[in-house]
Order: structure tokens, then sequence, then C-alpha cells
């Protein structure tokens, strides 16, 4: 049977109305927030935006980090039968601009004074802007409304008003826009339908067995479609309760409060914690180094038996009692059960890191076009394996084109692209399968590993294809390497950009000989540059003749969502990296 997101919630809300559904640290302390609370607040901000001129149909844009406010905003904008369109915070105003006008916005939603500031800015260029409202704070403009005020607002649209609202919605009606990072264009908005979110949510929750017990920590920007799957949607049907991280920042601490039971993160995520845990872990005396070297092995040895469904070594029990149950309780992690990865494919090196230590990470594959999840990885024998993201979501379907392309279909396959008939086209076939753009294999048990993207193979001026993400997540390996960057497309060899990790710059710089302390003095010695080479050709060792790296370039710092070099989702921009080290780039094949 399907149903609309208005439906969902109403359930829960009979089942758990006075148990928890938000958490939100304020002034220091955890502040609760009920289901019926939730719900109570929801429908009030929903007659709210109707006061203030939300017409069916039309848009909320949603501009702010993770907040009940949040969350209140986009569900108030489905109840009023329009649709909620998150704006990533790190946006910049004509980026607002294109998101807000071209999803039609009557409402934006916006944080603080900062982000109104975006939208004050542009509002004369949004024809369809009715209305701005201020989660935090107030503000003397007329068009600009407290969050405080909205409970005044509501009274001046009826309950029923707002029923015939939700009555008139079906669940293949858009409910949601997911906007597209825009990594090779304007970004596209992806129209994800009530039944597309309920089945998704309901198929993930089904095979992971979420209950209203569990503890989901909300930090990753809420504008993609995992992060609302997640910490939105996955509570809204299950009773679990979400709590908002204060900031990336305080991610770490906010883990050991919250001590979630399932945690999800993207590769870029994963890499940080696994560099400060390195970093602390050099601090350590030899004794405890020896003990922890000894348990590692011990722990990736018991990651690949479990996969496999064999006994675990000997004395694992013991390594879990002497290192990996002290690691977990100081990550926030000693009642977590799930960790997943996902959004881009992510190294072996961190996910054996991982694996060392008891923490099995599994990979989620999937895209905003079939609402997050396109395949799921468990934690159990036979049901992940290391750099392989699992078999197709249950109901669904995952295939591979003649050209390597991998294509899925189901219910969670989106409705088309807001006002792009002829994208919509491109991507679902005649046959409903969707091209996701993505080439990859799926092996005889149905597992699937994704090995690049389409679009990014590298063809080089002798005809190899070459899969730059494989070969990145073999060079970030090497321990001073952060991101690594492989260039080559119509090229005689290749070459790569590394950007070095902060955390370790001084220690490897040390072990080389270098008296460099940071990124910038380490990509300027040569010295530090030789240490690298040397890895580098035990990397290159291992790779055919046509994926070894010829050249590189040391960046004197990272690759950012501020610099313009990533998405706010942490994925690779290759066109505005080519374009912005362009210089550096053809100092590597000046000889060629």
């Amino acid at each position: 049977m399907k149903q609309t997101v208005m439906d969902v919630m109403k359930v829960t809300v009979e089942k758990f109305g006075q148990q928890t559904a938000l958490n939100m640290k304020i002034d220091g302390n955890w502040q609760a927030t009920t289901w019926s609370h939730y719900y109570d607040q929801v429908r009030m901000a929903a007659r709210a935006f109707i006061t203030l001129g939300l017409e069916k149909g039309k848009a909320v844009s949603i501009l702010g980090n993770n907040c009940p406010q949040w969350f209140i905003s986009d569900l108030a904008g489905i109840f009023a039968g329009a649709v909620p369109g998150g704006i990533y915070t790190t946006n910049a105003p004509e980026q607002c601009r294109y998101i807000a006008a071209h999803s039609e916005a009557n409402i934006a939603v916006v944080e603080n004074a900062e982000q109104l500031a975006k939208f004050k800015q542009i509002r004369d260029q949004l024809p369809d802007l009715k209305a701005i409202v201020l989660m935090n704070g107030t503000d003397e403009d007329g068009q600009v409304h407290a969050w405080e005020d909205l409970p005044d607002l509501a009274t001046q649209t009826s309950e029923a008003d707002l029923e015939k609202r939700i009555a008139g919605q079906s669940p293949d009606d858009c409910c949601t826009l997911i906007y597209t990072s825009g990594t090779t264009g304007d970004p596209k908005g992806v129209m994800i339908t009530h039944d597309n979110i309920v089945w998704t949510t309901r198929q993930v929750a089904a095979s992971v067995a979420v209950s209203e017990t569990d503890q989901i920590i909300s930090y990753l920007p809420l504008s993609h479609i995992a992060e609302q799957v997640v910490s939105l949607h996955i509570p809204l049907l299950t009773g679990s309760t979400a709590w908002f991280a204060e900031s990336l920042d305080q991610l770490g601490d906010n883990l050991r409060e919250v001590r979630p039971t399932m945690f999800v993160g993207v590769p870029r995520v994963w890499e940080k914690i696994q560099a400060k845990m390195m970093a602390a872990g050099a601090q350590n005396s030899a004794l405890k180094k020896k003990i922890a070297a000894w348990a590692r092995k011990k722990g990736l040895a018991g990651t690949y038996a479990f996969q496999a469904g064999r006994p675990m070594p000997a004395l694992h029990g013991l390594a879990d009692k002497l290192v990996f149950s002290k690691v977990r309780d100081k990550l926030g992690f000693d009642r977590c059960n799930l960790f997943i990865s996902t959004a881009a494919p992510i190294s072996k090196d961190t996910l054996e890191f991982f694996h060392s230590l008891d923490i099995p990470i599994t990979e989620v594959y999937g895209m905003s076009e079939c609402t997050g999840p396109g395949t799921v990885s468990l934690p159990q024998p036979h049901k992940f394996r290391t750099r392989w993201a699992g078999p197709a979501l249950q109901g669904a379907e995952v295939g591979i084109a003649s050209d390597g392309e991998v294509l899925m279909r189901g219910r969670h396959v989106f409705k088309g692209y807001f006002k792009n008939e002829a994208a919509t086209a491109e991507t679902i076939d005649s046959d409903g399968w969707l091209h996701s753009g993505d080439v990859g294999q799926v092996d005889d048990t149905g597992f699937l590993q994704i090995t690049d993207r389409k679009k990014e193979l590298l063809i080089t001026a002798g005809g190899e294809n070459i899969a730059p993400q494989i070969l990145e997540g073999q060079l970030k390996a090497i321990p001073a390497i952060s991101q690594a960057v492989v260039l080559g497309d119509r090229r005689k060899y290749l070459t790569a950009l590394f950007a070095l990790d902060p955390e370790k710059v001084a220690s490897e710089a040390a072990a080389a000989g270098s008296g460099a302390r940071d990124s910038e003095a380490a990509s300027q010695c040569d010295t530090f540059r030789a240490y690298i080479q040397t890895q580098l050709d035990g990397v290159n060792a291992s790779l055919a003749r046509v994926q070894t790296i010829k050249k590189f370039v040391i960046l004197p710092e990272e690759l950012s969502i501020e610099g313009g070099e990533l998405t706010p989702t942490m994925k690779l921009k290759r066109r505005i990296v080519n374009e912005k080290y362009a210089a550096q780039i053809e100092s590597m094949y000046a000889d060629a």
C-alpha cells in the first residue's frame, strides 16, 4: 500500500507521541522534543506558511544547518502541498538565487543574519518569493518574519484548510526537490515523490532493523538525500530519535554524548577521524603502540573472517578487551552497531584502518535520483565485503549496461528532473532503468562494486581507459597524503596533485629528515618531495605500467568546499581543480 509522508508521521505520532523525537543542544544542555509536539509544530508551521502565501506545488527554500526548524520547515512545506528544496549553507548568493528561482520558491527559511543577507541580496530576482522566515533572531524588514511569529500567523489559516491541502495529495506526487551538486553545470532539481521516500525508507529500516530505540546523529548537510533519509525520514517511520550535532567541528564531542546506535559518514569524515586517531596514537608509549599493533592485526584478520563467515582468529576477544572496546568508548561508538560510508568511494586504506579496530564500515551506493540508497551492505557474514557496496536494496534491481554503466530500477527511482524533460529522458530509459553515470560490476552473488564515474574515465593519448578514483584511493594510502587527484586525459602519461594531511605533516616531515612543519613548507621542500617520491614508487610498483603516476605536484593546502574544489558533500569538482591548478598541471607535461 502506498502512503504519503503525512500518513507515515501521523501513525508514528499515534504510536510514540510522548517519546523523544528530536534532541537539540541549547545553552549547553540537550533539550528534547516529543513526537506529539513535533507534529503540532509541523502543522502549525504549515498553516503559517499558507498564511504567508505558500501555494500548492510551489517551493520552500531552506538555508541553514541541521536543527529542529529545518525538519519542521521541510515537513511543513510537504504538509501544505508544496515542495521543500534545501540549499547548502556554503552556497553563494547566486547559487541560492538559481535554486530558489528554479524551484519557484514562495518562502525562504534561513538560519540567521548571515544567511538572510544572501536572500536580501537576491530577492528582487525572485518573482515568486513572498516571505522570508528567520529561524534564529529578528529583523525589521517587513518581508522577514521571526520563527516566533509563526504561531500567530498560523491562526489565520484553519486546520480545515490545512487538511484540504493534505487530502489533495497522492503518494505519486512530488513532495521534495533535491538539487544535485552541480559538478558538471547548473544543479538539477530531482523530483522525489511521497512513495519514493516512504518506500525507500521502509526498505532500509527493515533491512537494518531500525526501531524506536535507535539513536541517530544528524550532521551531514540536509540538502543531501542521504541525510534526509537517515536522520529525518527513518525516525519519521520508526519512532527513533534524531540528535542534532552542534557543528562538524564538535562532532567528536557530540558523538561521545549521544552514543548513536548507527552512524553514517562520507569518506572525508571517516578520513578525518582516522587522521586524528593516528595522530593521537603516535603519542602513545612504546608498549601501548606494540599492543595496539598486535590488536590491529587481529582486528583486520577478524573482519575478513567475519565477512566470510569463518571463526574469529585466536585471542580476538582479548584484543577487543584491551583495545577495540576502549577505542569504541573513546569515539562514542560503544553502542553503535552500524557504520556506513556513502556518497563517494572510500579508500581501502581507510576501510582497513577501521576494520583493524573492529569497526566494520560497510558501503552503501546510491544517488539522489534513486532516493538515496541503491544498495545496502550490512555488517553480517556474507552481507558485506571490503570495497563492495553490497546487493540491491530489497525490492529493487541493479544491472550493468553493455558499456559498464550501473543501472537501477524500482520504486525508489525518482519522478524526473524538474523543468528538464530532456535530461529526464536521458536518465530514465523506456524500460524504467535509471542510468547512474557510474561504471561498475556485479558479481555472481549480486554484490555491486563501483569502479568510476562514466564521464570521469581518463582516456590517455595511447587510448587506455583509466579509472582515476581507484588510483586516488591507492595513493591516499601514502600516510602524508590526504587527497589525490589523478590527471592524464588525452595525455601521454598520468600525473597527480597531492594535498597533505595537516595532522600528519609534521611527523611525516620529521621522518623524511625535512624541517617543514606545515603543508605549505612541505610542498616546497625537496627533501620532503623525495620522501613522497619513494613512497609513490612503492604504489607504482603494484600498478600496470599505464596506471603509474609519472609526476606529481604537492599543493600548499587541502582541497576544500570554501576553495571551490569540493561540493558540499565533499565530492571532487574535477573541472574546477583543472581550471584552478592549470599552471601546476601544465608544468608536469611541459616536456611531453
